[in-house]
């Protein structure tokens, strides 16, 4: 017997509008926050009776923004060895594999029940707006917690010295919306240029849409300058 196909349950609402600067890996942003909006017959408040009682949940995910025409390869560069240096794709977490699944461990702040829906509220998360969710199961310390275990090139958290400064226009459009200031200088932080590009002089603009905007930036050694935020037309 077959087993059925994966059926997504639920569906990310994020900041991240596009693949371009969402966070490499969890944790890295914490003011990302999102809603989980889940679908029927998934959505009876039953099935997350206890769930409350979790600080951290895993999140089962389609990488639903690979190209179709994209194949997957047993040897890839990550973005943390400077997109130079190729392992194997099952010792990385990169997107392009045979099953495109993801996890992500997010923070979980409760349940929200509106115009007939129900959501899970969340944040520290790495998800891309519209990603498929195919399961949640609670975070259990004991079991998921293992400070003893190695990590090969990933053993530590990545630093970064990047520096995020504002323009006085910025800095204005930024000045009665702190939390949209502080979310985009910890997106920022993280430098999501391509690894390459931190190696040689780079005169390039960079843009992204996170929330309702659409931010620019471009960059100087290790200094980060945020040039506009536009909101984007609906």
């Amino acid at each position: 017997m077959s087993n059925p196909p994966l059926t997504p349950i639920a569906t990310i609402h994020s900041p991240y509008k596009e693949k371009f600067a969402v966070p490499r890996q969890p944790g890295l942003v914490p003011s990302a926050s999102a809603l989980l909006e889940i679908h029927a017959p998934y959505d009876d408040i039953n099935a997350f009776s206890g769930l409350d009682e979790f600080s951290h949940l895993w999140l089962m995910f389609i990488f639903h923004k690979n190209k179709q025409s994209i194949k997957w390869q047993p040897m890839v560069r990550p973005p943390r060895l400077g997109g130079n240096k190729r392992v194997g794709v099952f010792a990385t977490r990169s997107p392009n594999r045979p099953n495109p699944i993801g996890l992500s461990l997010v923070e979980f702040h409760g349940i929200e029940q509106k115009q007939g829906k129900l959501f899970l509220r969340l944040s520290n998360i790495d998800l891309v707006d519209g990603t498929p969710i195919i399961d949640i199961k609670p975070y259990i310390p004991y079991a998921d917690l293992k400070p003893e275990a190695r990590a090969g090139f990933a053993q530590h958290i990545p630093e970064t010295s990047m520096q995020v400064v504002f323009t006085q226009q910025t800095e204005h459009a930024t000045a009665n919306n702190n939390q949209l200031k502080v979310l985009i200088t910890e997106v920022l932080k993280q430098d999501p240029r391509p690894a390459y590009k931190k190696l040689t002089l780079d005169n390039k603009r960079y843009a992204m849409n996170l929330l309702n905007f659409n931010i620019t930036w471009y960059v100087e050694g290790n200094l980060t300058t945020v040039e506009s935020i536009d909101l984007l037309k609906a």
